[in-house]
């Protein structure tokens, strides 16, 4: 059996092994692939396919008749036009667990740089700012606390509800829009949400229905 990973370097940029895929067939790595074409051409009789943000078309699917699985290192499976592969009786996986602690800390970094800018602050210090300012008390930018502020979360997947987590200790009240409902978290239509949270962190697939899903008409309604 023929394994080809497409774009490992999205995954894998040198702290991993794909090393242990070896047991299931011949493995060929390629760190990037770049167009249609050349990954017709790198596919070739392949059976099983691994990508990560490589789109799998309709082209490409019916240019390599040998594809009996397609493989998604990722959470979102977008990538890949899943009615054509539907179509054609090829399997499409994903990996839905990989990166959720992960996501939800990092929706956390980017929050808790809003509210405090640390980088900025920390090179104003230590260019000299703070010992030449006139005040002990030392700020470039307003400082915000999170605790009785309000998240709103948009969908409550397994990454939604880690930021949930979250948000819970740090003494934010949590608004949720889902699909799904989840026991704990109280979940409001998307206006109330929008109308009453301070912050806003989406957490959903990319859908028909949640495409462009903040837009002018949602902002409007913050």
């Amino acid at each position: 059996m023929k394994i080809v990973i497409l774009d490992g370097y999205a995954l894998n940029p040198g702290d991993l092994s794909y090393e242990p895929l070896r047991q299931f067939g011949e493995l060929t790595v390629y760190d990037r692939t770049d167009t249609v074409e050349e990954a017709i051409a790198r596919i070739g009789h392949s059976e099983i396919v691994l990508v990560n943000k490589l789109p799998v078309t309709e082209q490409l699917l019916s240019a390599c008749p040998g594809i009996r699985l397609i493989c998604v290192q990722a959470t979102g499976y977008n990538v890949v036009d899943t009615a054509a592969a539907r179509a054609l009786g090829i399997p499409v996986t994903n990996v839905p667990s990989y990166g959720t602690n992960a996501v939800a800390q990092y929706t956390f970094a980017l929050l808790l740089e809003l509210c405090h800018q640390v980088g900025l602050h920390d090179r104003a210090v230590h260019e000299g700012q703070w010992v030449h300012s006139p005040v002990f008390s030392f700020w470039l930018t307003p400082q915000m606390e999170l605790a009785g502020k309000t998240m709103g979360i948009i969908g409550l997947g397994r990454i939604g509800m880690a930021t949930a987590k979250l948000a819970e200790a740090f003494g934010m009240d949590v608004l949720a829009y889902t699909r799904t409902e989840k026991e704990g978290i109280r979940c409001v239509p998307l206006d109330t949400l929008l109308e009453r949270a301070d912050v806003i962190s989406l957490h959903c697939p990319l859908l028909p229905e949640t495409n462009q899903l903040i837009c002018r008409e949602t902002i409007g309604k913050m």
